[in-house]
């Protein structure tokens, strides 16, 4: 059983992970400043109110609540579109904030550390499904910030032997609603609860970002990879930590990618609606393509996606929906 500080533990991915930790023994203590979390979807577990960037806060949780075996990090900026148009904030938060978090960490003897990655830092690969041998090429500042986190972690590894791992989540999606927990943005930016959103009528329509990229049917292929598949590599990540080696950078995803209209046709499916559909242009910062390969992930701990078939996505992000809302 470890003892473990969850960063960011009152938001999506942060909480279904919470909630698979606890499930496997192990004990967690929430630091999260709650911009984007809710206070709620840390259920039970000490939750404590600060920021990434305020070091004393920082300081003062590992020191009262701790000691840590581990650190698994959420707290981060995580829209593209929004890097692109203030690139400073999404800097200052994800990599400044992080690094203000590691130093705290290994001051207090923390040596295990997850943190949350994405696939934006691949930017725009050749080939698919991308293997993490893939070059990092982000294109837009969401991306950079997460491969500078990544950068941190690698060389901390060597002057601190530091044991890490960066999870590179695709596409997060899908709830756990039985458990109270699921996807609660506001704004919301993703697909999936966006679509939801307009089948349910609290939005006039989605809108979708380019239709002519260069794929099958002109919009975006994304590998969508449910939040408690997620929650479960985190666990998995973790205790390979613990037990005594890093894992450095990890795909997460289920190797097929679904477009954005096929992603709307089991929206549709799931829900009985149409979804109101007001097209738009590409987004800067898109890429028209992103699929994982993991079979290092799986081959290395065990880990597979077994939530993520797509229509248990929508069906799952629909449950929580009507719920969250009281539809």
């Amino acid at each position: 059983m470890a003892h473990l500080l969850v960063t960011g533990g009152a938001g999506y991915i942060g909480s279904h992970t919470l909630r698979a930790l606890r499930q496997a023994g192990h004990t967690a203590v929430v630091y999260d400043d709650l911009s984007s979390g809710h206070a709620f979807l840390a259920g039970d577990a000490p939750l404590v109110e600060g920021s990434v960037q305020d070091a004393n806060a920082v300081s003062r949780a590992l020191e009262r609540h701790g000691p840590f075996d581990g650190v698994l990090h959420f707290a981060a900026l995580l829209s593209v579109p929004d890097s692109v148009v203030d690139p400073l904030r999404y800097y200052r938060n994800n990599v400044t904030g992080s690094a203000t978090l590691l130093e705290a960490a290994l001051a207090h003897g923390v040596r295990a550390f997850v943190l949350s990655s994405t696939a934006a830092v691949y930017g725009t690969p050749e080939a698919q499904p991308i293997p993490e041998s893939t070059p990092c090429r982000p294109v837009n500042p969401y991306g950079a910030s997460k491969w500078m986190v990544e950068r941190m972690l690698a060389d901390l590894e060597r002057s601190h032997e530091l044991r890490w791992a960066a999870l590179r989540y695709f596409n997060a999606c899908g709830a756990d609603p039985a458990a109270g927990l699921g996807e609660c943005h506001d704004p919301e930016t993703h697909l999936i609860p966006v679509a939801l959103e307009a089948v349910a009528g609290l939005r006039p329509a989605l809108p979708l970002f380019g239709t002519d990229y260069p794929t099958p049917d002109g919009t975006c292929i994304r590998d969508y990879v449910h939040v408690s598949d997620l929650a479960d590599a985190h666990v998995r990540a973790l205790e390979h930590l613990l037990g005594g080696a890093s894992l450095g950078a990890r795909n997460l995803g289920t190797g097929a990618g679904h477009s954005n209209r096929e992603v709307l046709a089991a929206v549709e499916r799931v829900t009985g609606k149409r979804v109101p559909v007001e097209e738009k242009p590409r987004r800067p910062g898109d890429p028209p393509e992103l699929v994982a390969d993991a079979s290092r992930m799986t081959g290395e701990t065990g880990w597979s996606p077994r939530h993520s078939a797509l229509e248990n996505v929508v069906s799952t992000a629909w449950q929580w929906l009507r719920h969250w809302k009281r539809l």
